[in-house]
């Protein structure tokens, strides 16, 4: 894995009032009383809950920004706040973490927190991970399809986003495009977590009736389909449009949010047919047909890939029981897996 590239001053690092700030943080508390001069002390409202929470006006104080610029922060939501009765508050203590975190690359380090593309795989890796830190951290992950996935990771909500959006041999291009639709692009990175078998996941009931995949877009199989932003989604539009087809033309009792879903509501026999995996079909025991393989990435912001739980996931990802789990699995290629494939401009 390539080493990670220099933090560099991103549009939130905050260095501009660093030295300031800081300053202020470590030395709120002293006071230094000159002789013969009376104590001044700052009034304090009559909740008693100066220290929790600020308004505009003081976290602007707080921070050496002028107003225009917090409001702007929190339009973009990346500074912690709660609208009480019409007017904003942020939380000190939080307003604290926020900016460590921003100034230093991360010192949240007691949390990563994954959405996007769901994958059996990764699935594993990540409890098996959760399981081993305890309590001393919180890893989670959750499937959300690639879209909603960056736009959690565009207002900061989550650490990193699972993404597929084509495949393989077009993935170089089209994830650092799909990427640089967001504002927040030249703070991310991508890590290529590995290769996988993407195709059509099938009823073992209607596995023998298939002799042309196109026989399964006709409106007697029903489908499980997939919801507007997954990357599942727009590998069944390419396939249709191949076959000269669009999803308008199936027949979709059932929707799916994720590729475990749609396996389920297959076993459930809900549905008859779904995009997904060949992962994913095994896992089920359910048929799969390929239509080829696509690499299944990890977007980041930098900050975040010098946390140790991030670069610990990285480690699992490379480890032999990562190796054991995909044997199992089948359906994935694990050359290059951990390496920075964009990113390190």
């Amino acid at each position: 894995m390539a080493s990670p590239p220099h933090l560099r001053a991103g549009k939130w690092n905050l260095s501009c009032f660093q030295a300031g700030y800081v300053s202020k943080l470590f030395s709120a508390n002293v006071v230094i009383q000159q002789p013969d001069q009376p104590r001044m002390n700052p009034p304090i409202p009559a909740s008693g809950q100066s220290d929790v929470f600020m308004s505009v006006h003081q976290v602007a104080e707080y921070l050496h920004l002028n107003e225009k610029k917090i409001y702007a922060l929190v339009s973009e939501g990346g500074i912690p706040a709660t609208k009480v009765t019409g007017k904003w508050m942020f939380p000190r203590e939080l307003v604290d973490r926020w900016v460590l975190d921003s100034t230093h690359g991360g010192l949240l380090n007691d949390r990563l927190l994954i959405a996007g593309s769901d994958d059996p795989l990764l699935y594993r890796l990540i409890n098996e991970y959760a399981q081993d830190v305890e309590d001393r951290a919180l890893i989670s992950y959750t499937a959300t399809g690639t879209r909603l996935g960056l736009d959690l990771l565009q207002a900061r909500r989550v650490d990193a986003c699972a993404i597929h959006w084509g495949p393989m041999g077009e993935s170089n291009t089209r994830h650092p495009a799909l990427l640089r639709q967001y504002s927040r692009h030249p703070e991310w990175v991508l890590i290529r977590l590995f290769r996988r078998e993407q195709g059509l996941i099938v009823s073992p009931r209607i596995v023998p009736q298939i002799r042309d995949p196109k026989a399964l877009f006709d409106s007697s199989f029903r489908w499980a389909q997939r919801q507007k932003g997954s990357g599942s989604l727009r590998f069944l539009v390419e396939i249709l449009s191949h076959y000269g087809c669009n999803t308008g033309s199936l027949n979709t009792p059932v929707m799916a949010l994720s590729e475990r879903e749609a396996a389920g509501a297959i076993n459930m026999n809900l549905a008859d047919v779904a995009p997904g995996t060949r992962a994913c079909a095994i896992e089920n025991n359910l048929g799969f047909i390929s239509f080829g393989w696509e690499s299944f990435d990890l977007a980041l912001p930098r900050a975040v890939w010098f946390r140790r739980l991030l670069q610990n996931l990285l480690v699992r990802i490379k480890s032999s029981q990562c190796l054991a789990f995909a044997e199992a699995l089948n359906g994935y290629d694990l050359r290059d897996r951990g390496d920075l494939v964009w990113g390190d401009e």
